[in-house]
């Protein structure tokens, strides 16, 4: 099985009413699911580098009716660059664009810095490997168990491994 958002959105327990942050949210195909899981009463924010396709996303997001998503053009390489307040988001998601980050450390504490103490966690989802030209180069692949290391370094504990696919890993780690 290739990676499935919904399967891997079910294994993250993500509750209605909740905030969420997709870091890196490209089309939107997390975006959309989270916000339905959300409902009414929760938001999502959707930040993304290229415009063009938080442009997409929205349009897409109108016509479906998913109207509590924020859009925000933002970057992931810069601590305060997602816009979002300190401290107010209850689930981050990090999903297949971990190995286009240029500044780890920075993108690793602008997630720590937005998530809620305590009782905040954050999913990320990678690639095992470069698959039949889909996702990174074979020299930009990030192992799991360097991944988990760079979260650990950051100040997040790590809670699980979750099944994302053949050619995928998930973490999820909660804040201190």
């Amino acid at each position: 099985m290739f990676s499935d958002p919904i399967t891997n959105l079910q294994q993250f327990h993500i509750d209605p009413g909740m905030s969420v942050a997709d870091l890196g949210s490209g089309v939107g195909f997390y975006t959309m699911l989270l916000s339905e899981i959300v409902g009414p009463s929760g938001s999502v924010y959707a930040v993304e580098v290229q415009k063009e396709l938080l442009d997409k996303l929205k349009i897409e997001s109108e016509n479906r009716g998913l109207k509590n998503i924020k859009f925000i053009w933002g970057d992931l390489d810069e601590i305060g660059g997602t816009k979002i307040r300190d401290h107010s988001v209850d689930r981050v998601l990090i999903a297949n664009v971990l190995f286009q980050i240029e500044k780890p450390e920075s993108f690793l504490t602008e997630a720590n810095r937005i998530l809620k103490r305590k009782t905040g966690k954050i999913l990320l989802i990678d690639w095992t490997d470069s698959f039949g030209g889909l996702g990174p180069t074979p020299g930009s692949v990030i192992k799991p168990d360097v991944a988990r290391t760079m979260f650990e370094n950051a100040n997040f504990v790590f809670e699980k491994e979750i099944n994302a696919g053949d050619h995928h890993y998930g973490l999820i780690f909660k804040t201190l």
